[in-house]
């Protein structure tokens, strides 16, 4: 058969460009190095557990508007996923007694906040009520490929106004948005953890529209967790996929896009054998896409460029844990963050992220058990060089030390102890595929918000990329949105 598009990778960001061109019509083959679809969405069982490999903090399965992308992905392809309603997004234990809840309900969130800055309440109010413009204006609009210009003038015509709103967004940071109305240094720490809570740098690098996007839609759409795991939806977009006539294959591990006259033609895997596509689309780093996949000596000049602007964000070590469900008191929310120190934010170990996705669905551990996922920033340098028992040991201190900053919230928690397993940036590198087991690109310095972030098509003609490091960045919705753009551009170029 010809294949219209060659998916390297089963990322999200993939198997929404995967989902969308097959519903269209076109041959698409995912190839996928590991045993299971997803990527950092992925999962693993021990002993009863299923833990989420990456975060279960989960945007985008929802049910209205437009912003609601994995819904949307799901729907595409004929098949759906339950999901559970979180009703605080984070229960944020900071610095200076600064402990509030993030409620799904937006006033209720508001008058938590200003019970700590009562005098920063019209400020407060005037900064997230500007994150909820940017919001509606994405939520108006079909969210598709904006190298599309027919779709970019239909887009204008339909909604105007919208577009004009995003446009004036467009080179600003949360953190200029921020500080026009906000004087407490205090406060605007607190909008730098908003921000790095998953943009992974503070609100000045953030992007006003990724930042209108994630802190208006907890209120919207709200977290909704997945039934049975976060590893569910690539599960079940694969089951779209094949039922659309996609193919996906596992332990196929890419080492090489071929190319001919400059074109992208075609990929190589490891065990020598080759398939050919009209489309070839990345879903690897752009790291990894333009110095492993392809010869680091042709790299085009504007990626030489995108990596001069940004860099590698760090990795992070993971703890996964199964604990008795006594340790866990009555009204314990389901995500925290955790930190102690302002001026620690962004180093390794300062903020811990902290899930229990058990307390919204029981049955991803034994009964009488949770799960509590702890993640804390790492860079691979650190884990580098070590003997394997030397490389053990480090392991095991590094997962005391959270255990203890997190014994504070939870006392017992030592005590009340199943299970634990650690993942280190060499895991992440190993099981992902991701250089460095990086989490994505971060700005290298303040740049003018989503300007100088990529979109899908690349220098080298045929060749796409999709995922976080492209428009708009990271996180689950966030790479469905890059999936829903990339396929579109796709079939506008391939005439579907």
């Amino acid at each position: 058969m010809t294949i219209d598009a060659i998916i390297i990778g089963s990322g999200i960001g993939g198997l929404v460009t995967a989902t969308q061109l097959a519903a269209k019509g076109a041959k698409v083959l995912v190839l996928e190095r590991y045993l299971i679809p997803g990527g950092s969405a992925g999962y693993f069982e021990r002993q009863g557990y299923r833990f989420d490999v990456g975060a279960s903090m989960i945007f985008g399965l929802g049910q209205n508007g437009t912003t609601n992308l994995l819904t949307r992905a799901l729907s595409a392809v004929n098949v759906s996923q339950e999901a559970i309603a979180d009703p605080v997004q984070i229960h944020y234990h900071l610095p200076q007694g600064l402990d509030l809840k993030v409620d799904r309900v937006y006033e209720k969130f508001l008058q938590n906040l200003i019970a700590h800055f009562r005098h920063e309440e019209q400020g407060i109010r005037r900064f997230y009520d500007e994150c909820q413009k940017v919001f509606k204006c994405l939520n108006s609009m079909d969210l598709l490929s904006l190298e599309e210009p027919r779709y970019l003038l239909r887009v204008f015509f339909q909604h105007p106004l919208a577009c004009l709103g995003l446009a004036k967004y467009l080179p600003q940071n949360a953190g200029d948005v921020a500080r026009r109305y906000i004087k407490d240094p205090q406060l605007l720490k607190f909008i730098d953890m908003e921000c790095y809570c998953w943009s992974v740098v503070p609100s000045d690098m953030t992007p006003m529209i990724n930042a209108g996007m994630v802190f208006s839609d907890r209120h919207y759409g709200g977290v909704n967790y997945p039934k049975g795991g976060v590893g569910q939806i690539a599960q079940k977009l694969v089951e779209g996929l094949e039922k659309a006539g996609g193919q996906i294959q596992y332990q196929a591990r890419v080492t090489k896009i071929l190319t001919e006259q400059g074109k992208a033609v075609g990929v190589q895997l490891a065990n020598g054998k080759v398939y050919r596509g009209k489309r070839i689309v990345s879903n690897a780093t752009r790291w990894d896409t333009f110095t492993q996949l392809l010869p680091v000596e042709a790299m085009p000049h504007n990626e030489k460029k995108w990596q001069q602007n940004y860099q590698k964000s760090p990795s992070f070590l993971s703890l996964h844990i199964g604990v008795k469900e006594s340790v866990l008191p009555a009204g314990t929310e389901c995500h925290h963050i955790v930190l102690e120190d302002w001026e620690k934010m962004t180093a390794a170990e300062g903020t811990v992220f902290v899930s229990i996705p058990t307390l919204l669905d029981p049955d991803l551990a034994p009964n009488g058990y949770h799960i509590i996922h702890a993640f804390t920033p790492h860079w691979i340098d650190d884990w580098q060089e070590l003997s394997p028992s030397e490389y053990e040991a480090k392991k095991e201190e590094a997962a005391w030390r959270i255990i203890d900053r997190l014994e504070k919230i939870f006392p017992g928690l030592d005590t009340g102890l199943d299970y634990l397993e650690v993942g280190t940036p060499r895991t992440h590198r190993r099981f992902l595929g991701r250089q460095d087991g990086t989490y994505g690109p971060i700005p290298r310095r303040k740049l003018r918000g989503l300007l100088k972030m990529p979109f899908n098509r690349t220098a080298i003609p045929e060749l796409y990329c999709v995922g976080d490091s492209t428009f708009p960045g990271q996180g689950l919705n966030a790479v469905a949105f890059s999936g829903f753009a990339c396929a579109h551009r796709i079939a506008v170029d391939l005439g579907f």
